[in-house]
């Protein structure tokens, strides 16, 4: 077996701190580099969803790694509790798709026969039963079940990460990267504002930011996309629930709802805007009509990475050896993050991973 080679990791996020980690449960000597102060974010921007298969339909190629990335935290957020003393706010409570236009009824219905039909948990409730077990959402014609899905604390789960990455022997460093360190064949490691970093092996876990690094052997289609978000006092004695609207989704975190995101290019702009917060707020008023009297108790916003097929792109570069990508997963971030560290790590110390990560290759895009 070959040694595990050391690897700087570029990124803090709930990617990048998960590939720290399951790197260094591999045994590598992991270097994790963040921005300092970073703002903006993707995780910011994220309530955490674990749908996998709530927008899943046939011929999705990310529905098998979503299913994985979901059963990572079935399995994982217990043991990082006791390993971290952080709870990460895993929440099976499933998630409901409210339909309210007799256009889209036969669409959803299909999609529930044929996730039944892949031996998957879901199914299509009547309007009378989602009264019945959300009596405080709005009139609507029925809504698509998936029981399994539900959702994470994202700021618990990226400080859990990083925090079982440390206890394994990560080093976590504040500084900004600006690009590859490599003489077109040899990836020498990275360098920073503050100093170069020395490792053969590099992981670009950036987010929306992985383009934008210099000396990249070819362009990485990664552009940000910002997604505003409010949240509001959660409804007295409704139960724990995560409701996806049009346009929009609702979601209990303690106290409050959560209610996301918005979908708006706007570059590096992290910030939340009177236009964008008002037709989130319109939209998800729609969904629970008390929403439309009520103010928020405060909003942000986050960038999310994104892909021009919507996939992430996951894999090594062939034309630089030791040089991987983890980045690009969109608003599945949360979802993935788990399993795309699994993969990398797997991938660096020597396993096949290629047909697991084959949608997800980084030559889809630039191939010359």
């Amino acid at each position: 077996m070959p040694p595990i080679p050391d690897v700087l990791v570029i990124g803090g996020g709930a990617v990048g701190a998960s590939c720290a980690r399951a790197l260094a449960v591999a045994g590598a000597a992991v270097t994790l580099i963040d921005r300092p102060g970073a703002a903006g974010e993707a995780w910011r921007a994220s309530a955490g969803m674990l749908a996998a298969q709530i927008d899943a339909g046939p011929d999705d190629p990310v529905l098998e790694l979503a299913l994985a990335g979901r059963e990572f935290f079935a399995g994982h957020a217990s043991e990082l509790g006791r390993t971290t003393g952080i709870d990460i706010g895993f929440m099976p409570s499933g998630i409901l798709q409210v339909v309210r236009r007799e256009a889209d009824v036969a669409a959803i219905k299909e999609r529930v026969a044929w996730q039944r039909q892949q031996a998957l948990r879901a199914n299509w409730l009547d309007g009378d039963d989602v009264f019945d077990g959300w009596p405080w959402l709005g009139p609507c014609l029925g809504a698509f079940w998936s029981p399994e899905d539900g959702a994470v604390d994202p700021e618990n789960l990226v400080a859990a990460f990083l925090s079982d990455a440390t206890r394994l022997g990560a080093r976590v460093v504040a500084d900004t990267i600006v690009g590859l360190d490599h003489d077109g064949k040899q990836l020498r490691g990275v360098i920073g504002e503050r100093q170069r970093y020395t490792a053969g092996t590099v992981v670009i876990a950036a987010g929306a930011w992985s383009g934008r690094l210099q000396s990249l052997p070819r362009p990485l289609s990664v552009e940000p996309v910002r997604g505003q978000m409010m949240a509001f006092p959660w409804p007295a004695g409704a139960r724990p629930a995560i409701v996806y609207g049009e346009g929009c989704y609702l979601l209990q975190r303690g106290a409050e709802m959560l209610v996301g995101a918005t979908v708006e290019h706007a570059g590096f702009d992290a910030s939340v805007t009177a236009t964008g917060l008002a037709d989130l707020h319109d939209r998800a008023s729609v969904v629970y009509p008390a929403l439309a009297a009520m103010q928020p108790l405060r909003a942000w916003a986050g960038l999310r990475p994104v892909t021009p097929d919507g996939l992430p792109i996951v894999g090594a570069e062939p034309r630089l050896p030791g040089l991987w990508y983890a980045t690009g997963h969109g608003r599945n971030g949360i979802l993935l993050s788990g399993i795309t560290g699994e993969l990398i790590a797997r991938g660096v110390c020597g396993a096949s991973v290629t047909e697991e990560l084959d949608p997800f290759r980084p030559t889809r895009f630039w191939d010359w």
